[in-house]
């Protein structure tokens, strides 16, 4: 637990921190890999290469973004299925293993609903990404973007504008990019703990939720002046829900931070 030492509060923590139990939270969620198996698609390989090693082993972190440093590489799975750029690992893996547990089973497949931890089998291709089913370009850049653009996404949902993500130094924006690029939590979570609600609890002159479920689309204002209160999670509009449909569309509706009864959904 050395790496959390690093991330520690001395002392009490001011109103604007991030209290360490949730910095601990969002660092062993951080953590989470999932396994994967790699091999390089024999047919384009060099003739004289050596093919002893069929199988690459990783562990490879759930919140990483693009693996590839090379723009003309790209993977798919071992039943064919295109791995999106921008999407991140964890994502992929969760949404495959998923799938497959619903596809019909096969002659040689032992794992039709089954969903232990098993490696997710890639195939790499060394050129001719199919760009036109990727939707986006194989580049660096076209995943930042779109990475962006989900942060700006989640910020209006939240606030009702995006001036936290907007208001954001590019030393800022680049640097949650490399964090996520680089798998390097401190300088992830430096500019996100910016811009996602804190967790500091209610302050107890504020006025109670309401229990009349016309009205649970969104909490009591708050004192616009009051920082701790502004950022806080019982004052967001909405939370930012996004679901994956196996083999389907992608669903994203705007979901109310409170119950019909009042009561606020973290509890």
């Amino acid at each position: 637990m050395s790496a959390y030492g690093t991330m520690r509060h001395h002392g009490q923590p001011s109103v604007n921190s991030t209290p360490a139990s949730t910095t601990l939270f969002c660092w062993l969620t951080w953590e989470g890999t999932v396994p994967l198996e790699i091999r390089v698609d024999s047919k384009e390989l060099p003739a004289n290469s050596d093919r002893g090693l069929e199988c690459y082993y990783i562990q490879a972190p759930c919140a990483a973004g693009k693996m590839l440093k090379e723009e003309e590489w790209w993977f798919e799975s071992e039943e064919g299925t295109l791995l999106k750029w921008h999407w991140l690992i964890g994502l992929i893996y969760n949404n495959h293993t998923i799938s497959a547990s619903i596809w019909p089973p096969s002659q040689t497949s032992t794992s039709h609903y089954n969903l232990q931890v098993t490696p997710l089998k890639l195939i790499l291709h060394l050129a001719s990404p199919p760009t036109e089913k990727l939707l986006l370009s194989p580049s660096a850049e076209s995943c930042k973007q779109a990475f962006m653009g989900q942060l700006k996404e989640a910020d209006f949902v939240r606030w009702g504008n995006t001036k936290r993500m907007t208001g954001l130094r590019k030393q800022d924006q680049d640097g949650i990019w490399e964090g996520i690029k680089e798998h390097n939590f401190d300088d992830y979570w430096r500019v996100a703990s910016k811009i996602v609600p804190t967790t500091a609890p209610a302050r107890s002159n504020s006025p109670p939720p309401s229990t009349n479920p016309s009205m649970h689309t969104r909490p009591p204002p708050v004192d616009p002046q009051s920082a701790p209160d502004r950022d806080n999670a019982y004052s967001v509009r909405s939370v930012p829900v996004r679901l994956y449909l196996p083999d389907g569309p992608v669903m994203q509706d705007v979901v109310p931070p409170t119950l019909e009864d009042g009561a606020f959904l973290s509890k």
